[in-house]
């Protein structure tokens, strides 16, 4: 399976910014430890963008190369509507994930505009939040 792998805003300052919240290991670190995983039995391919519509153009270049998609929104889960309608138009099997518990932490984030167009989420679990998401997609698509 080819999974495309993306990392929304501020997941590059992984290990950096609040430490308490996200752990102490870097975006790098993250990618290793996915490939370690899932790398020797399919291919991955990494994105991380800061940018709305770098995303987006992401998810649209990609939809002919990737077989299902990982995604951790960051912060554009909670209100980009142009990043659920990506991930609906690509008709690509996608598991939305998170690092942290977004259920128990501020009101805002408990709202994911994302969950309705992926086949499910993963969060609160660190970077295995990946692994499980990888695991749900080789589910679904057995």
């Amino acid at each position: 399976m080819k999974i495309l792998i993306v990392h929304g805003p501020n997941l590059n300052l992984l290990g950096e910014r609040n430490p308490k919240q996200y752990g102490t290991e870097s975006l790098t670190d993250l990618n290793s430890h996915i490939r370690e995983n899932y790398g020797k039995d399919h291919t991955l391919k990494f994105f991380q963008s800061n940018s709305e519509g770098a995303i987006v153009d992401c998810l649209h270049e990609e939809r002919y190369w990737a077989d299902s998609i990982v995604i951790n929104p960051g912060a554009l889960t909670h209100y980009s509507y142009v990043l659920r309608d990506a991930i609906e138009a690509v008709e690509l099997p996608c598991v939305e994930v998170h690092l942290s518990d977004i259920a128990n932490r501020e009101e805002f984030r408990k709202i994911s505009v994302i969950t309705p167009v992926c086949i499910g989420q993963v969060k609160g679990k660190g970077f295995d939040s990946y692994v499980e998401g990888i695991q749900m997609l080789m589910e679904h698509t057995q």
